[in-house]
């Protein structure tokens, strides 16, 4: 007979998470003729000069941008935008191990994207095989496969809606049941069963409701880089539980912490079924 699995989420934010630099800048941004650098200047002061949300903006530009240029952005053109990401140490054999580290657990982990970023790259990565979900930005595209729209906007307010939707079992388009009641029990991943994994301003409110909810939120930052001063402060602004190195080797602070905060859900489950066992007995006649 199967074991009934406990459910664990494991969630990332993916630019300067897990990749070391924004998705955009590896294929996309070059083949519009222009370096990062400039590109994200021009983008943001368009935002800026239309009272625009800087990632809608960002498609937006991105979309005018490669129109100007004769580019057609197509679905595969994206995916094969991914193909040059480069991944903090341990990235790509992260997940298998985790999953088996949680599988001796009797834990089932089950891995999200929550990003800023856009969801047609992601698809073309190497590691889009390991999420469950992946929650970011994605383009309408009219009958010729371009882009005529943004279907999905994900800036820091909207990540915390795609947590609920974790937490409740809900698919990235059922909106109306986000609000709608439902009992904690029925709950498939309760937050106090959830690991955030961010590294910057996107991600505050996301890490910080999973903190408050009782999951474990951690702010990652480029080893030996000046993003360890933000990654301190928003330990210091009590907005995570931890501030560490992105390296996600075996046997770095990260790998220990994750199977350490693994261990306590699985002995805290085990707790919770012993407890049930004894409120039985009460009825025992």
């Amino acid at each position: 007979m199967a074991k009934n699995l406990t459910k664990v989420a494991l969630i990332y934010d993916f630019d300067e998470t897990l990749s070391v630099t924004y998705m955009q800048d590896y294929i996309l941004i070059p083949s519009l003729g222009m370096k990062p650098k400039t590109f994200w200047q021009k983008a943001n002061q368009w935002s800026a000069d239309n009272c625009a949300d800087q990632i809608t903006g960002t498609m937006y530009y991105i979309q005018h941008t490669a129109k100007e240029k004769g580019i057609s952005l197509t679905k595969e053109f994206f995916a094969h935008a991914a193909q040059s990401i480069e991944y903090f140490d341990g990235v790509e054999d992260w997940f298998d191990r985790i999953n088996n580290y949680g599988a001796d657990l009797d834990l089932q982990i089950e891995h999200y994207i929550i990003s800023s970023g856009m969801e047609e790259i992601i698809a073309g990565s190497t590691i889009r095989k390991h999420f469950n979900d992946v929650f970011g930005c994605s383009y309408a595209y009219g009958e010729d496969g371009t882009p005529i729209w943004p279907a999905r906007v994900v800036n820091y307010s909207t990540k915390t809606q795609y947590l609920s939707k974790i937490n409740k079992g809900l698919g990235k388009t059922e909106d109306r049941a986000v609000n709608e009641f439902m009992p904690d029990e029925k709950r498939p991943i309760p937050f106090r069963r959830m690991i955030y994994f961010g590294d910057g301003m996107t991600d505050i409110p996301s890490m910080k409701l999973t903190k408050e909810r009782g999951g474990t939120a951690i702010a990652v930052y480029r080893p030996k880089s000046k993003h360890k001063k933000n990654a301190i402060k928003l330990l210091r602004d009590d907005r995570v539980n931890f501030a560490l190195p992105a390296d996600y080797r075996e046997n770095t602070q990260i790998d220990m912490v994750v199977k350490t905060v693994l261990d306590k859900i699985a002995k805290e489950r085990d707790l919770e079924n012993l407890q049930a066992k004894e409120e039985k007995k009460k009825f025992i006649k």
